[in-house]
């Protein structure tokens, strides 16, 4: 009991944390606490959509080529090299009013910012698919309207995702479980 009233109130702050840390291991290693292991259901092909607003360059090659590698980074932090699978370019626009009521305006090219573009570049990577069904890329969930850079030889850009469509043929047991089953079905018909 001596023992007892040498402890100081900061020992005892530290008898409990090992204890919490000592039940939330026992928890999840008799899987009664959830972690992100659990949380994934499928692994699957995504293709990622990044818009890049106003980009200036007075480079005559394009920035992006069908099939080049580049190199992105999600919320900051730094991930890998995707492949670009789709480039859509044009430059900047702005709206004019019109006389016509049924076209009440007009899109025309932004004479005012003759070197700004604006891109939709669409990468492609692997993805797992958690239970609630967001795509996790490189540790980080990716969703609509997160910041993304992206990095060549020639650019490092900051855009925004603006849709993440995952590939129908998922690319796990699980699923080509199911693949199977389907397969099997057709070939009984």
């Amino acid at each position: 009991m001596d023992f007892l009233k040498k402890l100081k109130p900061f020992d005892y702050l530290i008898i409990l944390i090992i204890i919490i840390a000592l039940i939330v291991g026992y928890l999840t290693f008799t899987k009664k606490r959830a972690t992100s292991s659990n949380q994934i259901e499928a692994s699957t092909k995504v293709e990622i959509e990044v818009y890049l607003r106003g980009v200036t360059t007075t480079n005559s090659e394009e920035l992006f080529k069908k099939d080049d590698e580049t190199f992105i980074t999600i919320r900051n932090v730094p991930y890998t090299k995707l492949k670009i699978k789709d480039v859509k370019s044009e430059k900047r626009k702005i709206m004019l009013p019109s006389l016509n009521p049924q076209k009440p305006y007009l899109l025309v090219n932004d004479e005012t910012a003759p070197y700004q573009y604006d891109y939709l570049i669409k990468v492609v990577d692997d993805a797992k698919i958690t239970k609630d069904g967001d795509a996790v890329v490189g540790g980080n969930k990716v969703k609509i309207g997160i910041p993304i850079t992206l990095e060549g030889a020639k650019y490092k850009l900051n855009g925004v995702i603006t849709n993440i469509i995952a590939s129908p043929e998922p690319i796990n047991e699980v699923h080509e479980d199911l693949d199977m089953h389907t397969k099997i079905n057709q070939d009984v018909h």
